[in-house]
């Protein structure tokens, strides 16, 4: 099949991925997302350009490295920090700090970074070079499994996803695209033919309050849900559960019935409660967190919710 060995941005490719789709899998995580989620737990997806993180358990001390990144920093950004005891007991240390006002995102300090506590969010790489190494773990790819394409946003590198899902499609290999579904509908229809599920997030019915939880309305994602369906792709729709933002009874009902109504073409959906374990993140990147007085729901609802989607005749589970 004819391809073209587009070029990308991506942030990580994780091998043995369970929670991607059918199967066992490798995931490939795309680096550009045009949503906000209030609740997002890859922040570093969000930018298609590559940004700063910082790991301070991994500095060794900037005077072991004799200020490599304070000297590295063209913007005078790197300084080292007040001193503490090493983790090793050898004495006292000064790790690296950021004056995120200063940076600009050159990235000079990580390169200088021995240890790699500085660290660039993602690389460069071309279709051939994920497919390269993405096709090393065919033999984990029983029972369903295969290589889906993430983000960010995959559709946001649409010529790269494309391309990828072209020659992966040409190697047998079953293609799983996730998606938030804002994209143009043209952009679907394209990659359709390359794509055995779709992966697809419905996170709020009404455009309104979905704007405000996410930044874009959700009348483009609710019909391209529909045209996909209609075209015969596969979906399994995953609808995120965040207590005060998404998870009123009328929303849920609204969310439920809508998948139903896509009929067949819904293969399953996915309840994803609320989680904290990506919060770690934003301090890596020196973001604020936003919703840091939200608690995960607790196990009756969910349950509770599940039924609620049950009873409308889909096919659901808790993520």
């Amino acid at each position: 099949m004819e391809y073209k060995n587009s070029a990308a941005h991506i942030y990580d490719i994780q091998g043995y991925a369970v929670h991607d789709g059918p199967g066992i899998r490798t995931t490939v995580y795309t680096k550009g997302c045009p949503l906000r989620c209030l609740w997002c737990h890859s922040p570093e997806s969000q930018s298609y350009d590559f940004e700063l993180g910082y790991l301070p358990i991994k500095c060794l001390g900037t005077e072991l490295c004799q200020n490599a990144c304070v000297n590295a920093c063209p913007e005078g950004a790197i300084s080292a920090d007040e001193p503490i005891k090493a983790l090793d007991g050898s004495g006292m240390i000064q790790k690296a700090k950021i004056d995120r006002a200063k940076c600009t995102g050159c990235l000079k300090c990580a390169e200088a970074c021995m240890p790699k506590a500085l660290y660039a969010s993602g690389r460069d790489t071309t279709v051939d070079e994920v497919y390269d190494r993405v096709i090393k773990d065919r033999g984990f790819f029983q029972n369903g499994g295969g290589i889906t394409i993430s983000g960010g946003e995959a559709m946001a590198q649409f010529g790269f996803t494309l391309n990828l899902a072209k020659r992966l499609k040409d190697g047998g290999i079953h293609i799983c695209l996730d998606t938030t579904g804002f994209a143009p509908a043209e952009a679907f229809e394209e990659i359709l033919p390359y794509v055995d599920l779709f992966l697809y997030d419905i996170k709020h019915m009404d455009s309104d309050t979905h704007k405000k939880l996410t930044g874009v309305p959700n009348e483009l994602i609710l019909e391209n849900a529909r045209f996909l369906a209609g075209r015969g792709g596969a979906l399994q729709i995953r609808v995120p559960v965040i207590p005060k933002l998404t998870d009123s009874e009328t929303n849920l009902r609204r969310t439920a019935e809508f998948c139903a109504s896509l009929g067949e073409a819904v293969k399953l959906v996915q309840l994803l409660p609320y989680h904290k374990t990506g919060r770690m993140k934003y301090d890596r990147l020196g973001w604020r967190y936003k919703l840091t007085n939200v608690e995960p729901p607790d196990d009756a609802f969910m349950l509770k919710t599940l039924e609620m989607f049950q009873n409308t005749g889909l096919n659901c589970q808790l993520y």
